[in-house]
């Protein structure tokens, strides 16, 4: 009896122990949309062009104007708004980013939007409050031709009180921005895009070995409506490996792109290869053939950060056995320690005996 109550122990203590060690600690932020707290309108100057609902500019050579975006506070409290002006770019989906990224600017950009456009780092609303911020615009003495393009962001700036409690949450934290569009332009000639090849290089999307095909946009002009077809040889085959082909993407003027070929869950393999793009736009074409290399210290990196194959792989060994050690080790330690406590109370037990004898 007394032996299987000490197994259970043991067993019982051993669930913990895994429990404890293994078991997500992870708490979720709160999913609620009563963050925003505001409310904006543009106000459109004469010189807008067209009825767009963001800033269609239409400006001069070393233009001075100031425009304004009204910011309405919605709640009872004081509120603070964030601001910042943000270049246009081209994320690997063929979708034009306005907000904060991380994406590159490309070379060719000449005129960035950051440099020619000023808005306040933070506005301060008293609650209910209205007030009109200014943007100040100073374009570039020299003239140029097509789109200088980007987006101003406003984002409710975070209490004291907010910092410390999501510097606490682990998982993610709910933000909310509003992104206003600005295109300042100087005559109504339509420039036509023009695509630049890059590279092709190893890497990942969304956490899985892909072929990043690398192109730029080097004019001031949209690319709408393109689609991208890239087929992946070994090189000195005619044998297709992998493939993609994506209709209706988009590109910033003056941006640079990475378009992925997924490898479907494969191995990446380190060797030569050649690469078949071809692009369209509307009556434009650019199409490329390029040969790239995959070294092996690349295939070693991406292939062990690809979530398909640690899953396919099912378990990491290395982890698990790290884990179990530990694990082993906290229950030999209480063992010994349960152990030891049932040694002592037999002694005492015995001890007790012996004097009432």
């Amino acid at each position: 009896m007394k032996y299987y109550f000490e197994r259970s122990i043991f067993f019982l203590l051993l669930y913990i122990t895994c429990f404890l060690l293994i078991a997500p600690q992870t708490v979720l932020a709160e999913d609620s949309t009563s963050g925003i707290g505001y409310s904006y309108k543009i106000i459109k100057p004469e010189n807008q062009v067209g009825s767009a609902g963001y800033f269609d500019l239409r400006m001069n050579p070393g233009q001075k104007q100031t425009v304004e975006v009204e910011i309405t506070n919605i709640t009872n409290k004081d509120l603070a708004v964030d601001m910042a002006i943000n270049t246009a770019k081209t994320n690997s989906n063929g979708v034009i980013e306005y907000g904060p990224t991380k994406i590159e600017n490309d070379p060719s950009l000449k005129h960035n939007i950051k440099d020619i456009v000023k808005v306040p780092k933070t506005v301060t609303l008293a609650p209910n409050a209205t007030e009109k911020v200014a943007v100040e615009i100073e374009m570039p003495a020299e003239r140029f031709e097509g789109y200088v393009a980007g987006g101003i962001y406003l984002q409710r700036a975070e209490t004291e009180a907010e910092k410390k409690k999501n510097e606490k949450v682990k998982g993610v934290v709910n933000k909310y921005a509003f992104l206003i569009g600005m295109l300042l332009s100087e005559s109504d000639v339509t420039m036509k895009p023009e695509l630049s090849f890059n590279k092709i290089s190893a890497g990942l999307t969304n956490y899985r070995n892909a072929f990043m095909v690398n192109f730029s946009n080097i004019k001031a002009a949209y690319v709408e409506g393109m689609t991208v077809d890239v087929q992946i040889f070994k090189k000195g085959s005619e044998e297709v490996l992998y493939d993609s082909k994506k209709e209706n993407l988009r590109m910033a003027p003056n941006s640079i792109m990475d378009f992925p070929v997924s490898l479907n869950g494969e191995l990446l393999v380190a060797g030569d290869y050649t690469g078949h793009i071809l692009i369209t736009s509307g009556d434009q074409k650019w199409e490329w053939n390029e040969d790239f290399t995959v070294t092996k210290e690349d295939a070693d990196k991406y292939n062990a950060q690809d979530v398909s194959l640690i899953q396919e792989r099912g378990i990491n060994w290395k982890l698990i056995s790290m884990i179990v050690g530990a694990v082993l080790a906290i229950l030999l330690i209480i063992y010994l320690a349960v152990r030891t406590i049932s040694k002592k109370k037999k002694i005492s037990k015995k001890k007790k005996k012996r004097k009432k004898q």
